[in-house]
């Protein structure tokens, strides 16, 4: 690969069938602080990744007010804002981080309400064209929690919804609530507990957006033998494969180095053989 390729190459896909975005987006988790706590260690590192991903024809990016907390969403506005006309930012609330890597459910519509709010001031959006409720909250039933959703969808705050972290029955309820265009489900080489959630996807025109893409790529046998055989990292090699593998997948490859950016967006131009996705699928 010579030319650095860009977004555009994977193609596109339709969020909520009104917002057309390209097919490799971009998870903004990883430009916080350790534990996805507090400030980066380089802002302006950060935010030369942020506009070096939209330089590269991404137009979709995944981001959540507990990233940080706070921290992303606000980098995004910083880099960003005024946004281009055909960025697609996705938020999601729902979870609150009492520490470093520490994650607490909280679906109680009060702070779902104040979540999506605050997350409005921080982008600087009067619309949020994608919310996710990012987890569950076991101790708040789904109704409560997707209902305030549903009323801030109603009053113009939110274009779109969608689910994180959810299994098949609750995204078959969520559905019966309000309308859901998207999941967010781990989903890698290594993981593929939501492969169901994919062929729903599929079925009902979700977009299906897959965290940890890359995890644990560099431990797989034909993983590394694809990336020898194209000349790429392991990583490339796996985000080429989610592509390949449901026209429902929209990755969202997180990174705070414009450099692995450029390596992450250069995965579109990999095109997999048959037996080397065979190969992937079968073992890895």
């Amino acid at each position: 690969m010579n030319a650095q390729p860009t977004a555009a190459a994977a193609g596109t896909i339709d969020v909520g069938g009104d917002l057309t975005v390209n097919r490799l987006g971009f998870g903004a988790m990883r430009i916080t602080g350790s534990g996805v706590w507090g400030d980066p260690p380089s802002r302006e590192q950060a935010i030369a990744t942020l506009r070096r991903v939209v330089e590269l024809g991404v137009n979709f990016i995944d981001t959540a007010d507990s990233y940080g907390p706070s921290v992303s969403e606000e980098l995004i506005a910083e880099a960003l804002h005024p946004y281009p006309d055909d960025l697609v930012i996705a938020t999601k609330g729902g979870q609150v981080r009492p520490g470093p890597n520490r994650w607490v459910p909280d679906g109680h519509p009060k702070h779902l309400r104040e979540a999506c709010e605050g997350s409005l001031r921080r982008l600087k959006l009067e619309q949020i064209p994608l919310y996710q409720l990012h987890r569950v909250d076991p101790d708040v039933p789904l109704a409560e929690s997707l209902g305030a959703i549903a009323e801030l969808k109603n009053e113009g705050k939110i274009r779109h919804v969608g689910v994180s972290n959810v299994t098949e029955d609750q995204l078959r309820e969520a559905q019966r609530i309000v309308p859901i265009v998207s999941v967010q489900n781990r989903f890698n080489v290594t993981d593929r507990q939501s492969q169901p959630l994919i062929d729903l996807s599929e079925q009902d025109d979700l977009v299906f957006l897959p965290w940890a893409p890359i995890q644990q790529a560099d431990k797989r046998v034909a993983v590394a033998a694809a990336a020898e055989n194209h000349g790429v990292t392991d990583r490339q090699i796996v985000l080429a494969w989610l592509l390949a593998s449901s026209p429902a997948i929209l990755p969202i490859p997180g990174t705070g180095s414009p450099q692995h950016a450029e390596e992450n967006v250069a995965a579109v131009a990999i095109e997999l053989s048959p037996e080397e996705m065979r190969a992937i699928n079968t073992g890895g």
